[in-house]
């Protein structure tokens, strides 16, 4: 039986493919699930496995052709009787092609003798895609953070293979199956879809790591345009505090004159063998890259192929202004806003030339400035930049107010002191003072629901399910605000347990975009660090925050039988941020007041 081997639709909007590299030849066994062709779209690059094992008997669309998704691209016979190479010369005229004008190789390449083919060992199993995960509605790509695995390495069912952030939430992704980590598709830091295959397992440990077929570039004479390198350093003279410095650098070399690009307005896909996907050459024209730039780009890709990371990074540096500032700073007159303008502008290699080549007596500006020399520069990791945007969008659109009052504790203090360790044992997890504030909260909500509401234009829009949040602090400097879903159905024990179990996926990274969406109301215990009270800052889009405080030991007046009396209590503050849109002093003072009262006439059946 025949099969066709189509070129795949690789999303939405991909209507065509470009055939990068055929890994089987006519006549070749293929098994089910082996890599026999890659593919270039304009959203991916990826490689396209058998759907059958059985003899590819024909190919029709050849290394770097495109074609329309659903085009036939291969025949695949499953009986080898049927598929034999020889009647016909079947094999031979698939390689020719109709016209007979197309070559079995592909341009500047030469086909490696059979005995020099590196052979694929695979002692069972199956390989397993893995691609980027749907980790929310909204959620439409991630980036990989960092990898736990190499290629090659034994990874474990559930095993953290990777850890990705999203817009939403960053978390350990574990692996599906026990086997071999094959290959890593997507590298650290690259951002790609939801659905892109990032790495590929196979699921026995006895596979070993497929070898590409290797194809030999034909040796011929090619111009390799690198980037220049600095030529001879020639002085230009600039005044500095009445000194003359000599400072040694080359002119800046200019752009690429506008007819050096391709005459036509698109570029071609491939140049002496080099080949350019449609999604690099779609970059390059529109930011006017010129051919010739494009073949002096070291390409990171597979066998050298130029990335979108690599055209990204060259376009962002070639738009840098620091061509314009050298010209300006190297330029033969005056420099006289800052003298050490032109010095702090080179590269480290340019100063050490310059401190080479400095005649004697002259003056050389230190490395940096002495207001610079004791400071560190440290890059924000994503869940700070997702904080830091979250807390100015939350001051710039709530009307922030705070009350604050004190709370008797010492009644649940009692408690917890006596029933701690049988509850530890019971449930296996702790009893602390957050299950009976979650919990009095709640009440509250009920009695005001304004306080789990949000504000949509001049509507409001009343929330009839609480959705309780809690500000867990994650090292080294990171917050995140899981919630507890329907919390109202819950009682105090239930609360004690859920605290516990998203604290520590939150801990552990292992929180899902839908642990983190849709709170309605948030609590932050800052107490817990030792702090007495607080002005929270809305989690939006909700209209207020319970801050708790530290509980504390202190003489507090009391009236005992009708008489007042000074005794040893325990004390907490609790502080309401509410957004005055919304909510008043009135409101939110009296939905203090009830957590205040149910706090101090806790019942031990609500547990």
């Amino acid at each position: 039986m025949k099969i066709d081997v189509v070129m795949p639709k690789m999303g939405e909007s991909v209507n065509e493919g470009t055939i990068i590299k055929w890994h089987k030849k006519p006549g070749d066994a293929v098994k089910k699930d082996e890599i026999i062709f890659e593919i270039s779209t304009d959203k991916v690059d990826t490689e396209i496995p058998s759907p059958a094992d059985g003899i590819l008997s024909e190919i029709r669309v050849f290394e770097q052709e495109t074609v329309q998704t659903d085009t036939v691209v291969a025949v695949i016979e499953t009986e080898a009787s049927k598929a034999s190479v020889s009647s016909g010369g079947g094999a031979q005229q698939s390689l020719s092609g109709s016209s007979g004008e197309r070559s079995a190789e592909a341009p500047g390449r030469r086909k490696v003798d059979e005995a020099e083919t590196p052979s694929t060992t695979q002692l069972g199993g199956d390989i397993i895609d893995i691609p980027m995960p749907k980790m929310g509605e909204s959620v439409m790509e991630g980036t990989i953070i960092k990898w736990h695995k190499k290629p090659g390495e034994t990874v474990k069912k559930d095993e953290t293979l990777f850890e990705i952030s999203t817009d939403k939430v960053d978390t350990e992704i574990p692996s599906p199956e026990s086997g071999t980590l094959l290959e890593i598709l997507v590298q650290e830091q690259e951002t790609v879809t939801v659905g892109t295959i990032v790495a590929k397992i196979s699921a026995s440990t006895g596979v070993k790591r497929k070898e590409e077929r290797v194809e030999e570039p034909v040796v011929e004479e090619r111009i390799n345009k690198e980037i220049p390198s600095p030529g001879p350093l020639i002085g230009e003279t600039v005044k500095e505090a009445g000194t003359l410095v000599e400072y040694y650098k080359e002119p800046p070399a200019e752009r690429p004159a506008e007819g050096l690009r391709p005459p036509t307005g698109t570029l071609p896909s491939s140049s002496g063998g080099r080949f350019y996907s449609p999604l690099v050459l779609n970059i390059a024209q529109k930011e006017n890259v010129s051919f010739d730039e494009l073949n002096g780009l070291k390409g990171t890709g597979l066998e050298g192929r130029v990335t979108k990371k690599d055209i990204l990074d060259y376009i962002a540096s070639r738009h840098q202004p620091r061509q314009a500032k050298a010209e300006e700073a190297f330029s033969p007159r005056e420099v006289r806003q800052e003298p050490h303008q032109a010095y702090y502008s080179m590269t480290l290699e340019e100063r050490q030339a310059v401190k080479k080549t400095e005649p004697a007596g002259a003056k050389v500006p230190s490395e940096r400035p002495s207001s610079e020399k004791n400071t560190e520069i440290i890059p924000m990791d994503n869940i700070r930049q997702k904080v830091m945007s979250h807390m100015v969008k939350s001051r710039d659109t709530s009307v922030h107010v705070t009350a604050v009052l004190e709370v008797d504790v010492t009644k649940i203090h009692n408690f917890i002191k006596n029933n701690k360790d049988n509850f530890l044992k019971r449930e296996n997890i702790k009893l602390t003072y957050m299950a009976f504030i979650a919990y009095a909260c709640i009440k509250a909500l009920k009695q005001y629901p304004y306080l789990n509401s949000t504000v949509d234009g001049t509507n409001i829009v009343l929330k009839k399910f609480i959705n309780l949040g809690f500000a867990v602090a994650v090292e080294p400097n990171g917050l995140i605000v899981p919630n507890i879903k329907n919390a109202d159905e819950k009682n105090i024990t239930g609360l004690a347990r859920a605290i516990a179990e998203l604290s520590n996926k939150a801990r552990t990274k292992k929180l899902t975009p839908d642990d983190i969406s849709s709170g309605t109301f948030s609590i932050t215990n800052y107490g817990v660090f030792g702090t007495l009270f607080g002005t929270p800052i809305i989690n939006q889009p909700e209209v207020a925050i319970l801050g708790v405080g530290t509980v504390t030991k202190k003489p507090v007046v009391i009236e005992v039988d009708g008489t007042d009396t000074i005794a040893i209590r325990h004390m907490l503050y609790l502080s309401l941020s509410h957004d005055h849109r919304l909510v008043d002093g009135m409101l939110g003072g009296r939905f203090l007041k009830f957590i205040k009262d149910t706090l101090e006439n806790f019942e031990s059946f609500e547990l």
